[in-house]
């Protein structure tokens, strides 16, 4: 089966890669790709899906998918270096898999983290991808991009304590109202 990158997620504090399985009420539910274990996130938490992410080449970005083919053209069967690598290891590793990476902006700790996620992808998901073209068959039009349901859902915490206080509001509003009715009713009789 095919990954589709726009479900995997990096989440900033947490190792690993998880699948984005759906939307919460205060953010979203994921499974660990490596454990299978689901939780929950907040939606204040910093998520990433891999289809977002990038590496800088000399000319433009390369989409994190094609630098995935490209590793896997020079890897075949084998895993790539551990992150724990050399750097030297790791830094010749992209200059055979990525020839034209700009050497001054693509980091060796952004190459390490390139390195996990392609083994994490390796040994418990698919290293061939949905297409763009191709439409995921899980992925319906009412469900929403990972990274939309989790400021959806940041947004709608920030607005619950607002309506609390409207609804508040409306309540005073309505008893003020009360008191000069009657007020006006004394005083007309």
């Amino acid at each position: 089966m095919a990954t589709d990158l726009k479900k995997v997620l990096s989440i900033t504090g947490q190792s690993g890669l998880f699948n984005y399985l759906a939307q919460s009420k205060n953010g979203v539910i994921v499974e660990a790709l490596a454990t299978g274990h689901r939780t929950a996130f907040s939606g204040n938490m910093k998520m990433t899906t891999l289809a977002d992410v990038a590496i800088y080449t000399d000319e433009d970005e390369l989409p994190l998918k094609e630098v995935f083919r490209k590793m896997n053209a020079v890897l075949g069967d084998e895993e790539a270096p551990s992150s724990k690598s050399d750097e030297k290891v790791i830094k010749d590793f992209f200059a055979k898999a990525v020839e034209n990476y700009d050497r001054d902006r693509f980091y060796v700790s952004h190459m390490k983290k390139v390195l996990e996620w392609y083994n994490l992808l390796k040994k418990y998901a698919s290293l061939e991808f949905v297409d763009e073209d191709e439409e995921s068959p899980e992925l319906h039009k009412d469900e929403e991009k990972p990274e939309s349901a989790a400021k959806i859902a940041a947004a709608k915490q920030a607005k619950a304590p607002a309506k609390a206080t409207s609804a508040k509001a409306a309540t005073a509003k309505a008893a003020s109202t009360k008191k000069s009715t009657k007020s006006v009713q004394r005083k007309a009789n």
